[in-house]
């Protein structure tokens, strides 16, 4: 391998432990801030719709199709469906809108 991608890799490595590391090393009391502590709070799940939402609608053929499979497994999801009924619902849905 050549050293540009050594060096790739070595750089990525240590931004990733910085990463990690930096906020363990600068807070070491517990946090105050009410506005922090509630943003971070909700960071996961913000971080999880970023990645997932624009994988469910171009995961069809016609994005009406992956948006409509959404829907559907919001709506079931809201109302008390359980994990594996909305996935198979949202399946389903997807598979007979991609039909048409």
């Amino acid at each position: 391998m050549s050293a540009r991608i050594w060096l790739s890799i070595i750089v990525m490595g240590a931004v990733t432990v910085a990463i990690r590391l930096l906020p363990l090393t600068l807070i070491r009391s517990p946090l105050k801030n009410r506005f922090l502590l509630s943003f971070l709070h909700y960071v996961p799940y913000v971080t999880l719709s970023v990645m997932t939402f624009p994988a469910i609608v171009e995961s069809c053929e016609t994005p009406l199709a992956g948006l409509a499979s959404l829907v559907v497994g919001a709506v079931a999801a809201w109302y008390g469906a359980n994990m594996v009924s909305v996935a198979a619902l949202c399946c389903v849905v997807a598979f007979v809108l991609g039909l048409l």
